[in-house]
């Protein structure tokens, strides 16, 4: 086979060669080896890489590549709004939060264990921005769902009503971690409620929820107002689980002040 090898190679002009390396890419569903083989091939000759060296940085290319493509699928498919990295978080912003407990939290080892999460905080205290980051934190080696609560809960009504909430429950029961912004802005009434626990149920003790809520929890009664269905999802949410007070001082609303202040006194 060596022998075969080298007199193929000897037989193919530079130009043939090219051809041959591009058509066998296309079969074998290597894009980033295709569009990439011919700089790597001149940097590898420039740098008197050996074969085994060229081989090797086109290999990882395509690996890096593929690494990048599968991230970008996983950010799709769980629907973040957009993208908050837990890197890019202000602490100084919000002393409320501790970095310790959120950089523990980033190691993914509540997800691994279906441990629940609560972010409970005013509006402005940085409670969205901890959600999708360590949701994207957990697409590492999870599959994770982002969804606003009234969203679930009106797709949650819909498939009731088209006779599809088994299938419906079943789909974000899968979810290595779903993730529930906005729980507490609005009133739910008892039949929405009702679907809503039956998707923490099915998750229950398997999978994680992590949910962001601008209520504490004495006053999720005006949310879920049956109090004993109210009990049973804070139950639910909580037992095992990772609660983190985010505050009531909005450190946007704070920014912004600073930033009127700051043009008032240039312009004076």
């Amino acid at each position: 086979m060596t022998s075969s090898l080298a007199q193929r190679g000897r037989a193919l002009t530079e130009q043939a060669a090219d051809a041959a390396i591009d058509s066998a890419c296309r079969a074998l569903r290597l894009p980033t080896l295709r569009s990439r083989f011919a700089d790597v091939a001149d940097t590898a000759k420039r740098q008197q890489l050996t074969y085994r060296g060229f081989l090797a940085e086109l290999l990882l290319a395509e690996c890096d590549d593929r690494d990048r493509r599968r991230s970008e699928r996983r950010i799709k498919a769980a629907g973040f709004p957009r993208e908050k990295w837990l890197q890019d978080f202000d602490f100084d912003a919000n002393s409320t939060v501790n970095p310790a407990m959120i950089h523990t939290l980033a190691t993914c080892a509540w997800v691994r264990n279906g441990e629940p999460l609560c972010l409970i905080g005013d509006s402005g205290t940085g409670k969205s921005h901890l959600l999708i980051g360590l949701g994207a934190a957990a697409m590492a080696g999870h599959r994770v769902r982002y969804v606003m609560a009234a969203k679930l809960v009106n797709e949650l009504v819909e498939a009731a009503d088209d006779k599809q909430l088994t299938k419906t429950i079943a789909r974000y029961g899968r979810v290595d971690l779903l993730c529930i912004d906005e729980l507490g802005y609005m009133e739910l009434d008892r039949r929405g409620a009702e679907l809503l626990f039956q998707v923490l149920t099915e998750r229950e003790e398997k999978n994680s929820v992590a949910i962001a809520s601008n209520e504490a929890f004495s006053g999720w009664t005006k949310t879920f107002t049956d109090p004993r269905l109210c009990a049973a999802i804070i139950d639910r949410l909580t037992f095992g689980g990772n609660i983190i007070q985010t505050g009531t001082d909005s450190y946007r609303l704070a920014r912004t002040k600073t930033q009127l202040v700051t043009q008032a006194s240039t312009r004076d």
